[in-house]
């Protein structure tokens, strides 16, 4: 046997200790279409359920669409961003944790349970708990149910699935040290309390699979099961709607979905937010963007954890600033603020570049430098964030436009004054694939079309090869997805229970290393 040299022996073993490492790390990306508060899908869905109001919503690229998401804004930062223990309750004890966000600004539809139960779910990277509403004794569909006898919504309930299971207080997720919850099968309970007019969840945690569909050639449907708050009891905003059918939370704590995901193996710890152009994008959990993608290190409080990074430079047109600053990235903010001086400098170097005719706004909008477009064309001044890391921030859509009268347009630089936090909010983030790689703690970015994404489409609602019934089954009169056959079928889908050809992979990987093992002799 010939013996390889010391130095080609470590490139080899080097190579394949990477491909190993890299092979978990890229398991499977599984995605869902993210859809505005103003969609028409959201429309669509409040209308036909019931809950009223949304045929009063305004149209996209009004000013009054501009002005109701200023609004929102408002009340967002009104409910005190900054001030968030990262605390979560698993009884009905006093010390609470007090989540940043409230009035949400997307929605996701996801199918839960055995049978598959759909759900417009709120989603919020400034808190981490999921939660549905379940077994209702105080909600807001239930509320909407006494009083509209045909009225149909999706509730969840855990008798009503085969595939749910109950979260005894003896699981390393509930914690039950902190909270006196005992009991090898009592269920642990939770409590969320958010930072608005005693609004709150409360209910207890179960485990029930969660589809989601892999965003490759070979799509695949997905089983993960994924731990949750049945949500017995709303109180507050959520009687009234702040989020009827359930909150997904995207944040850093082991409560939230992507770490659900990545710690069972389904997923690498990172997810990514593509913003379309027409209320339309798409989230995709255990995306980790791409080589070529610009990055900067998050900024984390590890006793708060939010997902901040570090300015030190700001490129309006020809005029560089410089600057030394965070800023929290919020997917869930509309518009994009910055604290004095940062916002007069940035605000005054964007308006001491434009020619166009100052236009005096409808005082709802918060913006103060906003223009007359001269001949329906104008040249707006490019922006750009020059991140910690030196790499280039784009912002694609620095201003809003809105028709004023019979053929004219009034625009606006689409940056207000902020009170307590720099914020960078969705109209910078319109146009770029926004990574939030939580293994290696970076932001990453890159223009990319969100309607590239292959393999969205409906997700099944049975048990693979069950006939079996169960009590309670049927459930409420729910809104289901089409199922989706499994073989003899050209929509053939392979359901796979675990990360995509994971375990494929890593025997493959093994043999590899067990050959070049035989090479060396060893």
């Amino acid at each position: 046997m010939r013996f390889l040299s010391f130095p080609l022996l470590l490139l080899l073993l080097s190579a394949v200790a990477v491909f190993i490492a890299g092979d978990g790390a890229g398991a499977a990306i599984l995605g869902l279409d993210l859809h505005h508060r103003f969609s028409p899908t959201v429309r669509h869905w409040f209308d036909s359920r019931g809950f009223g109001g949304a045929s009063g919503w305004p149209e996209n690229g009004t000013a009054e669409y501009y002005a109701a998401l200023a609004a929102h804004d408002r009340a967002l930062h009104g409910r005190s961003l900054s001030s968030s223990p990262p605390d979560l309750t698993f009884s009905e004890g006093n010390v609470t944790i007090r989540i940043t966000s409230l009035s949400f600004l997307h929605y996701a539809m996801v199918t839960v349970g055995t049978p598959g139960a759909t759900f417009l779910v709120a989603l919020d990277t400034g808190s981490d708990l999921f939660w549905l509403p379940c077994d209702c004794y105080g909600c807001a569909s239930s509320s909407s149910l006494n009083s509209m006898p045909d009225f149909q919504v999706s509730l969840y309930s855990p008798n009503a699935s085969v595939t749910s299971h109950a979260v005894p207080c003896n699981s390393n997720f509930c914690e039950q040290q902190k909270t006196g919850c005992s009991g090898v099968t009592s269920s642990c309970p939770y409590k969320v309390v958010y930072v608005s007019n005693d609004t709150s969840s409360s209910g207890i945690f179960v485990e029930d699979v969660m589809f989601f569909r892999t965003e490759d050639t070979q799509s695949e449907i997905v089983e993960a099961r994924i731990i949750f708050g049945c949500g017995q009891d709303q109180t507050g905003a959520f009687l009234e709607h702040a989020a009827p059918n359930g909150l997904l939370g995207l944040g850093m704590e082991k409560v939230s979905v992507p770490s659900i995901l990545s710690s069972a193996g389904f997923t690498s710890n990172s997810f990514s937010m593509c913003f379309g152009h027409d209320d339309i994008g798409r989230i995709s959990f255990g995306d980790k963007g791409s080589l070529d993608q610009d990055e900067t290190p998050f900024n984390v409080d590890q006793l708060h954890p939010k997902y901040n990074i570090n300015i030190i430079g700001m490129l309006v047109g020809n005029s560089a600033i410089d600057a030394d600053f965070s800023a929290l990235v919020d997917t869930g903010t509309s518009f994009t603020y910055f604290i004095e001086p940062i916002y007069s400098q940035l605000s005054k170097a964007f308006h001491e570049q434009v020619q166009d005719k100052q236009y005096t706004t409808d005082s709802k909008i918060p913006f103060e430098y906003c223009y007359i477009m001269s001949s329906g064309t104008s040249n707006v001044p490019t922006v750009t964030l020059t991140t910690s890391s030196g790499s280039p921030f784009p912002v694609n859509y620095p201003i809003i436009a809105f028709p004023v009268q019979a053929n004219e347009l009034a625009y606006c630089f689409a940056v207000a004054k902020g009170d307590k936090l720099n914020i960078i909010g969705q109209n910078f983030l319109t146009g770029l694939q926004v990574v939030f790689d939580r293994e290696r703690m970076i932001l990453g970015w890159k223009k990319v079309s969100c309607y590239d994404v292959k393999n969205s489409g409906s997700l099944p609602t049975t048990p693979r090869n069950s006939s079996s019934s169960h009590p309670g089954a049927a459930g409420p009169n729910i809104n289901r997805p089409e199922a989706r056959k499994e073989t003899g079928s050209n929509n053939q889908v392979t359901v796979a229970t675990s990360p995509a050809n994971y375990s494929t992979n890593l025997m493959n990987n093994l043999i590899l290393l067990l050959f070049l093992l035989h090479l060396i002799n060893i």
